[in-house]
């Protein structure tokens, strides 16, 4: 059974940068989307970003296209976000997520049966 351990949340002022990690354990996650969703306090665990099994394909929620990328290292079985461009609203606890059966949508939050067990990222005004 794979296992997922995030890493690099932290606290960080408004349009400062972090890059979370994701370590996999125990089989590869090639043959895996890989995705990153957060929740904030009060709030449902929403879609942040998706990587496809080669990294060719990639989605992100609105609210973080063009200062959020994911990227994936199969050969350290790792996925990464970085983060540019921070913004208050982006405060939550980030959870790295897989989707064993490579769906189609990547985007659903049902499709992933792997979670880690979350970093928390704080963005302060």
């Amino acid at each position: 059974q794979v296992q997922l351990v995030e890493s690099g949340g932290g606290s960080v002022q408004a349009g400062g940068s972090l890059r979370l990690s994701c370590a996999a354990s125990g089989r590869t996650i090639s043959g895996y989307h890989m995705g990153w969703f957060r929740q904030a306090p009060g709030k449902e665990r929403g879609f942040v970003a998706a990587i496809g099994l080669s990294g060719g394909s990639t989605l992100y929620a609105d609210s973080v296209k063009g200062r959020f990328t994911i990227s994936r290292d199969n050969a350290k079985n790792t996925v990464y976000l970085q983060m540019s461009s921070l913004k208050p609203e982006d405060t939550a606890v980030y959870y790295c997520a897989a989707d064993r059966f490579a769906r189609a949508t990547m985007t659903s939050i049902n499709e992933y049966d792997i979670w880690g067990q979350g970093t928390q990222v704080t963005v302060s005004s």
